[in-house]
């Protein structure tokens, strides 16, 4: 008997204590291992993951959770010859591989990258500007994102045991909340392969993470309104999920991504033969052929304009001609076996009903020729290219063929293209091939509504595209209706998904206690070093510095006008100046200005402060005239060490004001400032 898949629960390896049911090789039927979940503690599972791993992470900033995601991935990434070994039997190709395996580890390193630059070094995310809530400045709101104190249940699919479940654990790793991962049965001896080397690089804190391993029943009973469920699957069992009494009433947050009719649409300024005709043949049979087309992003229906159709059935036919169907590995195999032989018979299920309304142009349901494998054995099936000349037709909108199908429609016009492609009932995503840049915008806001992305490929971008059917982190991954209206990925947005935003009311000082950003109105500190004397943990939220008054001359004005090259009239031209009503005279470059509050703040010796990389919001408020009389307000506003450097950033409210009090600039000054001795912790 082959080896029976563990399940890690509560801080162990679980064995079932029966024999489980068997997993078998999608490429030749042998017996790859077996699962069971039997006498897994499920609720024990749940608490443990609010008890030990939501504490421990927790107690981690996001730039550290960041720092273990990234170490991870490198870990993993460096073994991951195993890996591609074991996808083997999934019948993914190498090209079918990388996409899962490297994918998933590309997922981890782009949420550590994305959450190193744009969280804080804290466990608090602040969600936009200060809102003033009373008129003397001492009442305020801020909103505030913090980790929820419950677990996100992750219930993935059978066509990416790598990718599927690391590109939902990272967004929630970093968000502070801990996982608790339930593959799919048919591949689950992948997950459990990448999930063991997890458990055993000891990167990640204890209870952060878990596995079940087999049948999920009984999860969602003890869930909560602090927990949520990221489900891929069928719309038919997201639905059952959705409606699970428990789901309901403890308001537990569920997202689903469900089925999905993709489309493709080739523009209308395409001609036949053109670089855009062949990029959407070639798109086409990639989608249809990549993971033997089990991706929930593949293009389902090909929308081509009617006096295109043959030349495009004619161009995908000959490329699919060549593709070889086969054994991962086998000499010349481009495309490999479906993930079971069920997979096969549902995708054949399929196939018999959309052939109702449509025919077949390219493949044979019920013959395959197959490289370096037995036909019999595996799941393999031919690549099926399908043609619907029936206007009326409701198959090709209603019924997804989950493998290597496609459907080439017709459509008049653009108005048309985009009444069919909704017809889908909402989708992941929809491709257009067009170099007409006013037929991409009329026809993108027409998709926009029904799809979570839209995909404009052309001649222009083609050498940079990463495909219609590749999710990517930094782009949401979800669409509305029939695709389950949910939002994974999206970079920062996948984060703040899994946490809870607060509106916090309060004083300036209590709102820079929980924010732990300087607000206007807090207490300044005004002391006999100057700020930039101090190094990164000398400073603290509220230093300041008042530098000035500094007087604006009309020789200043005309000088920087002279030096720079701006003459722009409102600074040479005392006429013009006078004529507009903003100015009534010649006023002072607002890079004047800034130019001149530097001169108030800066302390020329060297020291911690080691460079100014940027300003940030600068507002002109006030015009400054000549002989008005400037002074600057510098405050330490928000402090963030950046880790494994000798340095952090510090950002710093700026408040220019002229003799009257008026505020003249505001902005935040951006530096770089030295640790301790070096110091990178």
């Amino acid at each position: 008997m082959s080896t029976l898949l563990q399940s890690y629960v509560q801080g162990r390896w679980h064995t079932a204590p029966d024999e489980g049911a068997p997993l078998l090789s999608a490429v030749d039927g042998h017996e790859v291992a077996r699962i069971s979940s039997t006498g897994v503690d499920v609720p024990g599972m749940i608490d443990y993951a609010r008890t030990v791993g939501g504490p421990a992470l927790a107690a981690l900033t996001f730039h550290e959770r960041a720092a273990a995601l990234k170490t991870l991935a490198m870990t993993l990434t460096a073994g991951k010859a195993e890996f591609y070994a074991l996808s083997a039997e999934t019948g993914a190709t190498e090209r079918d591989s990388a996409i899962d395996i490297d994918g998933g580890f590309g997922t981890l390193l782009s949420y550590a990258s994305k959450a190193r630059r744009e969280l804080p070094d804290d466990t608090v995310y602040l969600d936009g500007g200060l809102e003033q809530l009373g008129r003397k400045g001492t009442f305020f709101g801020q909103h505030i994102y913090t980790s929820r104190r419950g677990v996100a249940v992750q219930i993935n699919a059978f066509n990416f045991p790598v990718w599927g479940f690391l590109e939902k654990l990272a967004p929630a790793f970093i968000a502070g909340v801990p996982s608790i991962v339930k593959p799919a049965s048919q591949s689950a001896y992948l997950t459990e392969l990448v999930f063991r080397r997890i458990i055993e690089s000891g990167l990640l804190p204890e209870g952060s993470v878990q596995l079940l391993c087999g049948s999920a029943r009984g999860v969602l009973d003890h869930l909560g309104g602090q927990d949520s469920v990221a489900f891929t699957g069928s719309a038919d069992t997201a639905a059952t999920l959705r409606a699970h009494p428990n789901i309901v009433s403890a308001g537990v947050r569920f997202n689903a991504e469900a089925d999905s009719l993709n489309a493709s649409i080739l523009g209308s300024d395409v001609t036949s033969g053109s670089a855009e005709f062949d990029l959407f043949v070639k798109q086409l049979v990639t989608e249809m052929t990549v993971k033997a087309g089990q991706k929930c992003t593949a293009i389902r229906r090909a929308f081509v304009p009617e006096h295109l159709v043959d030349d495009v059935v004619s161009a995908t036919s000959a490329r699919l001609g060549k593709v070889v169907v086969g054994a991962p590995g086998a000499d010349g195999v481009t495309m490999g076996a479906l993930a079971s032989l069920e997979q096969r018979d549902e995708v054949l299920k399929s196939v018999r009903v959309l052939t109702k309304s449509v025919r077949i142009v390219h493949g044979d349901p019920d013959l395959v020729d197959v490289a370096g494998a037995d036909a019999t054995a595996g799941a393999f099936l031919s690549p099926i290219l399908l043609r619907c000349d029936d206007r009326t037709a409701t198959e090709p909108h209603d019924v997804e063929a989950f493998g290597p199908v496609s459907t080439v429609i017709g459509y008049r016009d653009n108005a048309d293209v985009i009444e069919l492609v909704a017809r889908g009932q909402g989708s992941l995503v929809a491709s257009l091939v067009t170099a007409d840049s006013a037929i991409a915008r009329e026809i993108v806001l027409g998709l926009a509504p029904h799809h979570g992305r839209v995909l404009v490929l052309n001649s222009e971008n083609a050498r940079e595209s990463t495909g219609h059917g590749s999710p990517l982190p930094v782009l949401v991954h979800g669409g509305p209706g029939r695709a389950g209206g949910g939002e994974e990925l999206g970079g920062i947005r996948g984060v703040l998904h899994h946490m809870q935003r607060t509106a916090i009311q309060g004083t300036p000082n209590i709102l820079t206690a929980v924010g732990r950003r300087w607000v206007p109105g807090a207490d300044r500190i005004e002391g006999d070093v100057h700020p930039f004397r101090k190094n990164l943990a000398e400073l603290v939220l509220g230093d300041t510095i008042v530098g000035g008054p500094r007087q604006v001359t009309l020789a200043d004005i005309g000088h920087f006008a002279e030096f720079t090259g701006d003459t722009f009239y409102a600074h040479t031209d005392p006429d013009a100046a006078a004529a507009n009503p903003l100015f009534g005279g010649i006023v002072a470059h607002g890079y004047l200005v800034v130019s001149l509050a530097a001169g108030l703040f800066v302390d020329p010796a060297p020291g911690p402060v080691l460079a100014n990389f940027g300003v940030d919001s600068l507002r002109f408020l006030t015009p400054v005239k000549a002989d008005d009389t400037l002074t600057v307000t510098l405050t330490a506003k928000q402090i963030t060490p950046r880790t494994g450097a000798d340095y952090g950033e510090v950002r710093w409210d700026a408040l220019v004001a002229n003799q009257n009090g008026d505020a003249v600039a505001t902005y935040d000054v951006l530096t770089l400032v030295a640790k301790p001795n070096g110091d990178d912790e």
